[in-house]
C-alpha cells in the first residue's frame, strides 16, 4: 500500500514563476493549514491550487483511507507548460511578441507520523434556503423590478436615438 496520494493540474493559465510563489507557501504544511493559507491568498493561482489540494485530499480519502487532518503537503512541483505565442502590431510595421505561459502543477500528500489536531476548521459556504411560501414559481422574487428597469432603459435608448442621429433632418 502506498503512503501518498497524488493529484495533477495541467495547462493552468498562469505563469510558472507566479504559480511557484503560491506553491512555496504551502509546501510542508498540513492540509488544513495549506487550505487556510490558500483561501486567504489574493493571487490568481491560489484558487486552482486550492482546488487541486482538495482533489488530492479526496484521493487520499479513497486510496489511503485517511482523513485530511492526518495528511501534509509532501511535495508540490510547478513545471512549465506550453506557451501560446502571439504578436502585437507596433509602429512602422514592427511586431512585439506576446507569450501566454501555462503551468503544470503536481501535488503529493503524505501521511503525518503523529497527526496533530486541527487548529481550526474551514466551513463550506451554505446556500440560503429560498422563501417561496410552499410553492416554487420558477421566477425571481424581484422580476417586476427588472421589468421596470428594462422599460426605462428602452426609453433612454429611444431618447438617445432621437438626439444622436446619423443624418440631420
Amino acid at each position: 500500500m502506498t503512503s501518498s496520494a497524488h493529484a495533477y493540474l495541467r495547462y493552468l493559465r498562469a505563469a510558472p514563476r507566479k504559480t511557484r510563489a503560491v506553491a512555496d507557501v504551502i509546501r510542508g504544511l498540513s492540509v488544513s493549514e495549506a487550505e487556510a493559507q490558500l483561501l486567504l491568498m489574493s493571487r490568481s493561482a491560489a484558487m486552482p491550487i486550492l482546488k487541486l489540494l482538495r482533489s488530492a485530499a479526496a484521493n487520499a480519502r479513497v486510496v489511503l483511507k485517511r482523513e485530511p487532518h492526518a495528511l501534509f503537503v509532501k511535495e508540490i512541483r510547478v513545471d512549465q507548460g506550453p506557451k501560446s505565442k502571439r504578436w502585437m502590431p507596433r509602429a512602422r510595421g514592427a511586431m512585439s511578441p506576446i507569450e501566454r505561459k501555462t503551468s503544470h502543477v503536481s501535488i503529493v500528500l503524505g501521511m503525518l507520523a503523529a497527526p496533530k489536531p486541527a487548529r481550526f476548521t474551514i466551513k463550506e459556504a451554505v446556500k440560503p434556503q429560498e422563501k417561496t411560501g410552499g410553492k416554487k414559481t420558477g421566477t425571481r422574487e424581484h422580476d417586476h423590478v427588472h421589468e421596470e428597469r428594462e422599460g426605462q432603459e428602452s426609453e433612454k435608448r429611444g431618447f438617445a436615438k432621437r438626439v444622436f442621429r446619423r443624418k440631420a433632418v
